[in-house]
């Protein structure tokens, strides 16, 4: 096998593959390795099974309590949920088998093993037999990625306590649990397993749910999941995690006291830790920050040819953001100089009922950091599509500077959110102002035009609405 490359890359995720793929596009000859299965934690054990979940998941709230306002009635419905773990699987796994098809295709040489820095050029490579192999290149990109953060203390057995990785594999539904964090994994499990009938309880340690998100947000959302019988806990520590005879006791301290709350399984969401620790990186002197690996803008470390993308990095660990990342490097890579990384423009998703899409500053950053700000708000309530849809929840917020008319930032809660959100993205980074949305036209119906509504409401213009 070919040992020598202009670009060696450890990992295969959405970070690592994607560079991979722009490196030969500029003409390098890439290397690429991977120790487990190519399209990483987000085709295999994330981003893609959690939302065929949750697609099984609305079908399943649809027929089992929504039938009766688009006038069908469903009797005796059976919810098989391993069926739809099935489906999950057999959708990342078409997925994966598509990137291995654009590895060929694209001449890279994907090379199984754990990677290793050697040198600040080499990378070693372990095979699952043992044997060993070194790398060269004339540039090294590490895209290892993250893995779930746990509790002091405490450790995930598979079957009572779990991370994400064992819920997405896990093939019953459970009777009850506890999903201790409220951030975007936490809340999309207990969304699909409510739905399935499940009887879950979300702790969250901070005031609010999506505590990275705009308050009002997180409180509407928190209105509609109420409603799908999920139970919210918040400013609330766990103390224990106890393994028991039926499952589990999570012992928590809140506003109310404390309590025990006893479930089949708990769900461990608080965050991820990057993979970092196997690299080599103190062999060569990589720095980093808590394992995080420290780099620049445009994704260098503080050693000239060796790159870190992704999670790995710990800038926003998102899997489109590792793709926008591992573009970058290359490009940097190839002399192209291309912009840095800017957090401002990336877009935020989480995919409950409704979902909530977000960048930039909430409106409270927004008040803290600029002295003026205007907002406008639009409900999907008098939206003609979203009345079609059924699914007239939620709002679209944009926050504008009122000195320089800038957007600084927008959230959405509502059906289809995460698709609606880009317009508003695009906007900001391109440098429209909130005016020149509302000036342009939107096809009706469709969602979309409770964006131009908002706009609207930043000037207080909004047409569908009265004071």
């Amino acid at each position: 096998m070919e040992t020598n490359f202009d670009i060696v890359i450890i990992g295969g995720g959405p970070g690592g593959y994607v560079a991979a793929i722009r490196a030969v596009q500029l003409g390098m000859h890439v290397g690429l390795v991977e120790r487990e299965s190519l399209g990483g934690v987000c085709l295999n054990w994330g981003c893609i099974p959690t939302k065929s979940l949750l697609r099984n998941a609305e079908v399943a709230r649809l027929v089992t309590g929504g039938g009766k306002e688009y006038g069908f009635k469903a009797d005796n419905v059976v919810l098989d949920y391993s069926a739809a773990v099935e489906r999950s699987r057999k959708v990342s796994a078409r997925l994966v088998k598509g990137v291995g098809a654009l590895m060929k295709g694209n001449a890279i040489t994907v090379v199984e093993g754990v990677g290793r820095l050697r040198s600040a050029t080499e990378v070693e490579v372990t095979a699952a037999d043992g044997s060993a192999q070194v790398l060269k290149g004339g540039a090294v990109i590490l895209a290892t990625g993250a893995r779930a953060r746990m509790i002091p203390g405490v450790e995930a057995d598979g079957e009572r306590v779990l991370t994400y990785r064992e819920a997405l594999d896990r093939r019953t539904l459970p009777k009850s649990a506890v999903v201790i964090g409220a951030g975007p994994i936490g809340l999309e499990f207990a969304t699909v397993w409510s739905s399935y009938g499940a009887d879950v309880r979300v702790v969250e340690m901070l005031d609010h749910l999506l505590p990275a998100e705009d308050e009002e947000a997180a409180g509407e959302l928190g209105r509609y999941l109420r409603r799908q019988k999920v139970k919210a806990m918040v400013a609330t520590r766990v103390q224990s995690v106890m393994l028991t005879d039926a499952g589990v006791r999570v012992h928590v301290a809140g506003p109310g006291g404390e309590e025990d709350l006893d479930a089949e399984l708990a769900l461990v969401a608080i965050g991820v830790r990057p993979n970092s620790e196997e690299l080599g990186l103190e062999r060569v002197g990589v720095a980093t920050d808590r394992g995080w690996v420290t780099v620049d803008g445009r994704m260098q470390t503080n050693i000239p040819t060796i790159y870190a993308i992704g999670d790995l990095n710990g800038r926003m660990p998102l899997a489109h953001v590792a793709s926008a990342q591992g573009i970058l490097a290359v490009e940097t890579i190839a002399g192209r100089d291309p912009a840095p990384f800017d957090s401002r423009w990336v877009p935020r998703g989480t995919y409950t009922s409704p979902q909530v899409a977000s960048f930039g500053m909430s409106e409270a950053e927004a008040r803290e950091k600029l002295p003026a700000v205007s907002v406008g708000r639009f409900p999907f309530l008098p939206n003609g599509k979203a009345l079609a849809l059924g699914e007239n929840e939620g709002f679209v917020k944009i926050i504008s500077d009122t000195t320089t008319h800038e957007i600084v930032g927008a959230v959405i809660v509502g059906p289809e959110a995460t698709e609606i959100l880009p317009e508003l993205v695009l906007a900001a980074k391109s440098e429209l102002t909130a005016e020149e949305i509302a000036a342009t036209i939107h096809a009706h119906p469709t969602l979309n035009e409770a964006v131009m509504e908002a706009a609207h409401a930043v000037f207080g213009a909004a047409i569908h609405t009265v004071d």
